[in-house]
């Protein structure tokens, strides 16, 4: 059995590549639809308590953000420079991409691009190739757009996904850097 509860067929033998290829064949890719505010909503806060728990004082925390979560996302089903994308494992919904289309940006040095704001997949879906195929999804949808650069954020520590963003060929370009007024410390101690 796989960590998913997926098995091959009865009788049938098969090698590490092959078994990656049998589970990917089950993840399906499909467009959000409203219907799936409820399970949206549900990744989208543990995307936000996942980065909360890594640096509190940077990433935002509400209160049952399952329901605003969603309705946010559900949102921009009809905004045509955005898509929501869900993947599918053996009829269930296991995780989503957010991404959308930028004008240049001045205050990034970066002109038109598209952007994947959100990825996730939920825990007891990882290492199926979900992610992986989300983004594929989402970087198609931003060629079709016209676009010719994609670009992400990422957690510095969440070293998992940026081994995932580079083997589908992204590089890292910026660092965010955050100061608190209550670290303590000032401009001049260096």
């Amino acid at each position: 059995m796989s960590a998913a509860g997926s098995a091959p067929p009865a009788g049938t033998r098969l090698g590490a590549r092959a078994w990656a290829r049998y589970l990917l064949a089950m993840i399906t890719i499909r467009p959000a639809t409203a219907s799936d505010q409820e399970s949206l909503g549900r990744f989208g806060a543990a995307l936000m308590r996942q980065h909360h728990a890594e640096d509190p004082r940077r990433f935002l925390q509400v209160e049952h953000p399952e329901a605003a979560y969603g309705r946010f996302l559900v949102s921009q089903l009809s905004n045509p420079n955005a898509v929501v994308l869900v993947a599918e494992h053996s009829g269930r919904t296991v995780g989503y991409v957010y991404a959308g289309i930028e004008s240049t940006n001045w205050n990034e040095l970066r002109g038109p691009c598209g952007a994947v704001h959100d990825v996730y997949v939920d825990e007891t879906a990882r290492h199926l190739g979900a992610g992986r195929e989300l983004l594929r999804a989402a970087i198609d949808w931003i060629y079709s757009k016209g676009q010719s650069q994609v670009v992400l954020r990422t957690m510095t520590r969440n070293e998992h996904a940026q081994h995932l963003f580079t083997t589908l060929g992204f590089r890292p370009t910026m660092i965010e850097m955050t100061l608190d007024r209550e670290s303590g410390r000032t401009s001049d101690d260096g």
